[in-house]
């Protein structure tokens, strides 16, 4: 299990800030008053692909360039914004990017991959089929592999994190999604790097239970299935690396239905005007659902991203909960 420093925060974020602007930190006032705390929400979809994981885009790729300068081109598999990030710093970096996605992925996801430059590849019934492909084809094409999971993503999405601590240190808790990890493990290690006492929930989907069954077994669980609309976090194996970190780092896991998730993605839009994507508005679903042991306490919500499809945020704003 990795650890960071203060020192390696402030150097990530240097890289980091060099190809984007900080994403700022609000305390809505309307939002304060539906969730009956002061809430601070981290506006990772301000950022260049309307997502958290652009960071770890940044890092990974120079890392990569500088251990595997012969390096030609990336592999990976997505749901859509690790895409977007991988895509958007390979191909800057004179890299190929090939981008493997399940069969019926988020058509905005992947037109917006395939603009920054993406070679798109649909595979399989969900994230896990699509990554085990990804990682096929990449030995194969002499492609070098981008796990949903590795220290270089983790060190440049800490970076969001590093940030709302610096502004706001005195947060009680804060509520992060988890997919694969690197975002509650992000915020994990700058909470301990900076030597806070912030609780951090972690917040998934009662459809994709793997990371909060794994840490009530105390090992890896899979599930059968994660058929969610919060398709960020729609994942059926565990990334021993990350519940290492989550599974000691974090106070709780706790799990939000698919309706819980649409009325936060609503609440975002009714009290600040932003939109969530599913796994964007859980972190904020979770908070919902502890309201009443939050009373009067100082939360943190990570908008960890805004891509949500027309079709989609328009069943919500109409009331309704997408279905998959």
């Amino acid at each position: 299990m990795f650890s960071m420093t203060r020192t390696d925060l402030e150097a990530a974020a240097r890289l980091v800030h060099a190809a984007m602007a900080p994403t700022p930190q609000y305390s809505w006032p309307l939002l304060n008053a539906e969730t009956g705390c002061e809430t601070w929400v981290k506006h990772e979809n301000h950022g260049p692909t309307g997502a958290f994981k652009v960071r770890g885009g940044i890092t990974f790729i120079d890392w990569l360039k500088r251990t595997h300068p012969e390096c030609k081109g990336i592999c990976t598999a997505t749901r859509g914004n690790h895409g977007q990030s991988q895509a958007r710093a390979a191909t800057a970096a004179g890299m190929r990017a090939l981008v493997y996605v399940p069969r019926g992925n988020s058509t905005e996801k992947n037109a917006a991959m395939q603009a920054f430059g993406a070679e798109l590849v649909e595979f399989g019934d969900d994230f896990d089929e699509a990554r085990e492909e990804a990682f096929r084809v990449a030995a194969a094409e002499d492609l070098f592999i981008v796990p949903p999971f590795h220290p270089e993503l983790v060190r440049g999405v800490a970076t969001y994190a590093f940030e709302l601590f610096s502004e706001v240190p005195d947060l009680d808790v804060v509520y992060v999604p988890i997919g694969c990890g690197s975002g509650i493990c992000g915020t994990i290690l700058a909470r301990d790097a900076l030597g806070l006492t912030t609780e951090v929930v972690g917040v998934v989907s009662n459809q994709a239970q793997t990371a909060k069954l794994s840490v009530e077994a105390g090992r890896l669980i899979e599930t059968n299935s994660a058929r969610t609309f919060a398709d960020g976090m729609a994942v059926r194996v565990p990334v021993q690396e990350a519940f290492d970190i989550y599974s000691t780092g974090a106070a709780r896991i706790i799990a939000v239905s698919d309706d819980e998730i649409a009325e936060a993605m609503r609440a975002y839009y009714r009290t600040t005007h932003n939109l969530s994507e599913g796994a964007g508005a859980a972190p904020l679903a979770g908070l919902m659902q502890e309201r009443a042991i939050m009373a009067g306490k100082k939360a943190g919500v990570i908008l960890c991203g805004g891509n949500v499809d027309t079709a989609w945020f328009q069943t919500v704003l109409a009331g309704g909960t997408p279905t998959v």
